[in-house]
């Protein structure tokens, strides 16, 4: 059977390591034209205490790819996806949720949930809660669409809603894809109003337009191969 280091190593070739500094986005690490924040930052409210993307996401290229895939294809290529994410989001906390929980001044997180999907697709659910040894122990399906209708990338508080209580939980909130972030904001607002204590997010892909602006300078300047021993926060406490 292959291991998590197999299954996770061909993406390192494609994977793009986030990295805070000037002209990128001190929130969700988006790049700007010199700003502290993003307009997508600067305009939805902030619920995280923390947040750390895996790698950059850059429409329409390869891990783009997989992350739409795995919740459209319903065969051996889809399922096969859903494997891949989930060695890359374990190799990944299995040796930086201890980074994210110093930046929360969290020794562990109590409790790990999802951003539940727009649609039924539980491949998310599935990853975080079957096959992801470092989260399947603490999984819990903590949150359910709300019944506002809230458009899909702008905040709203009433965009998802806390199933049980989590009086003085500390709750690491896992998404596969972060676009504007709004739904991952709601999803702690909504986790924070249940009695969370702390809330910090991973995500697979921070959703990035090769096209706008200078971004396809910025990206080509970003180090090959992927450092899989060093995320955002390892960065950050450079």
């Amino acid at each position: 059977m292959a291991s998590v280091a197999d299954l996770s190593a061909p993406y390192g070739n494609f994977l793009l390591a986030p990295r805070p500094g000037p002209g990128v986005c001190e929130v969700c690490f988006n790049l700007t034209d010199g700003y502290r924040r993003c307009y997508a930052c600067t305009k939805n409210e902030s619920w995280l205490d923390a947040f750390a993307p895996i790698s950059y996401s850059v429409g329409l290229e390869q891990l783009h790819h997989v992350l739409r895939s795995y919740k459209r294809l319903d065969n051996e290529v889809g399922r096969r996806f859903c494997v891949d994410l989930a060695a890359i989001l374990w190799r990944f906390l299995r040796s930086h949720e201890a980074c994210l929980a110093r930046r929360t001044n969290t020794e562990r997180f109590d409790i790990v949930t999802v951003v539940p999907p727009r649609d039924q697709h539980r491949g998310l659910q599935t990853i975080v809660g079957e096959l992801v040894e470092p989260t399947r122990e603490r999984y819990c399906d903590c949150l359910k669409r709300g019944e506002a209708d809230a458009p899909p990338h702008q905040f709203s508080a009433q965009k998802f809603e806390a199933v049980i209580s989590l009086k003085d939980s500390s709750v690491l909130l896992i998404d596969d894809t972060w676009t504007t972030g709004a739904s991952a904001q709601a999803a702690a607002a909504a986790l924070k109003s249940a009695g969370a204590q702390t809330v910090a997010a991973v995500t697979i892909g921070r959703h990035l337009n090769r096209e706008w602006h200078k971004n396809d300078r910025r990206l080509r300047a970003i180090d090959r191969p992927f450092e899989w021993d060093r995320c955002v926060c390892c960065a950050t406490a450079d």
